[in-house]
């Protein structure tokens, strides 16, 4: 997903799409350590991914306040 389809979700939709993306992580890293993935590349993406899930909350709860 890109950064513009972070602003069209709503709030509790974010939150969802968060709680996903860290476990795909952790799943990911459970799989690196027991060597059963070969993209490494996968991992920067997924927290690439949740620094702008991240990012787009914090901005919203900003304009909140």
């Amino acid at each position: 997903m890109t950064t513009a389809t972070y602003t069209k979700e709503t709030l509790p939709k974010l939150f969802e799409l968060l709680t996903e993306t860290e476990k795909k992580l952790a799943d990911f890293r459970f799989a690196l350590s027991g060597s059963k993935t070969r993209n490494v590349r996968e991992g920067r993406n997924l927290r690439k991914e949740i620094a702008r899930i991240k990012t787009e909350i914090v901005g919203r709860t900003a304009k909140l306040a």
